[in-house]
């Protein structure tokens, strides 16, 4: 036989763990706040553009094959930009104490479609060596290109700055806590439903129908020490007034 739930029942079980429910959410939401504020060291990224252009013609002229050319090549530009060669003089004119990997772990390129423009991209935890990264690297990248390529197009568009007040782009607290905010809300209610498929105590009269599948004769209220004494109270009172009638009742036939 197929057990069913109805969305009252779901919502009785949600209320009954409400408490849990919350706890887990805010104590995701704490511990997500505490990492990403006091834990995670910020990084900070700074970005320079150089662009892929045609050779000057004698007439002046924008040849489109040239252009494509140059848009195709764009991809063979950045596996030379990542290679070792370039990375390790990088390396060798900062002073740096990393391998070429994990310099490279730091960069990043992109240029949109059909687009001339590739953007260089570095990430470190200090701005200003995430601003000396990027521009270097680029500057590696435009000197050695003729000996690498025997080509000369590629010019600096923009290079990366230092700003007066850098903003970190890792970590990001709000989108962190958001995300721990909606794990822990899953968390609770799967718990809550958990505990309940789990506990197979008898609580209600409808427990014993639905689990021992017996009648009810009859049901045993629960009476606590208040109602007790306030039951008492309304017996002593009714009594009272009892006699009271009775005493009355003798009087007039006296």
């Amino acid at each position: 036989m197929e057990e069913t739930i109805s969305l009252k029942e779901i919502f009785e079980v949600l209320k009954k763990r409400i408490l849990l429910i919350i706890l887990l959410i805010v104590g995701a939401a704490a511990i997500s706040a505490i990492i990403s504020f006091f834990i995670l060291t910020p990084t900070y990224e700074s970005s320079t553009q150089f662009i892929v252009n045609q050779e000057t013609s004698e007439t002046n002229n924008v040849d489109i094959n040239q252009i494509r050319s140059n848009v195709e090549i764009i991809n063979t530009y950045n596996d030379v930009i990542t290679s070792n060669r370039i990375l390790e003089q990088v390396i060798e004119d900062m002073n740096l104490t990393i391998s070429p990997s994990e310099l490279s772990d730091k960069i990043s390129l992109s240029n949109s479609d059909s687009s001339q423009v590739v953007t260089l991209s570095a990430v470190d935890y200090d701005p200003a060596v995430a601003v000396e990264i990027a521009n270097t690297t680029v500057g590696v990248f435009q000197e050695n290109l003729p000996e690498i390529m025997n080509v000369n197009n590629v010019n600096i568009l923009s290079e990366a700055e230092l700003s007066a007040n850098p903003k970190p782009v890792n970590p990001k607290p709000v989108l962190n806590i958001a995300i721990a905010l909606v794990l822990g809300a899953m968390l609770g209610v799967g718990l809550a439903f958990l505990l309940e498929y789990l506990d197979n105590t008898i609580k209600t009269e409808q427990d014993v129908e639905s689990k021992l599948e017996l009648p009810i004769l009859g049901v045993v209220s629960h009476i606590d020490e208040k109602e007790m004494l306030s039951m008492g109270k309304q017996v002593s009172i009714n009594q009272v007034r009892e006699r009271g009638n009775v005493s009355g009742q003798r009087k007039k036939t006296v």
